[in-house]
């Protein structure tokens, strides 16, 4: 049996890391610089409010509330 290179486990291991971060990225494009991009994600998305995250803004009352209206979509 062959051994794996070196350079073919590091790649596999970046693909690994990319692939895994698919759902994550929901979090991420849900943060928005101001109140009204956050408003606007939060009425698509069948939110009525929007919150504050370490100066940023996000959709719905809280993440828990984002979350359960993303598994939805």
């Amino acid at each position: 049996m062959r051994a794996i290179q070196p350079l073919t486990a590091l790649n596999f291991c970046v693909l690994a890391l990319v692939v895994n971060q698919a759902p994550g990225m929901a979090h991420g494009k849900g943060i928005y610089d101001t109140e009204a991009e956050a408003q606007q994600r939060a009425a698509e998305i069948g939110c009525t409010t929007v919150h504050e995250n370490n100066g940023r803004w996000m959709p719905c009352a809280d993440e828990r509330e984002l979350h359960q209206q993303l598994r939805k979509q």
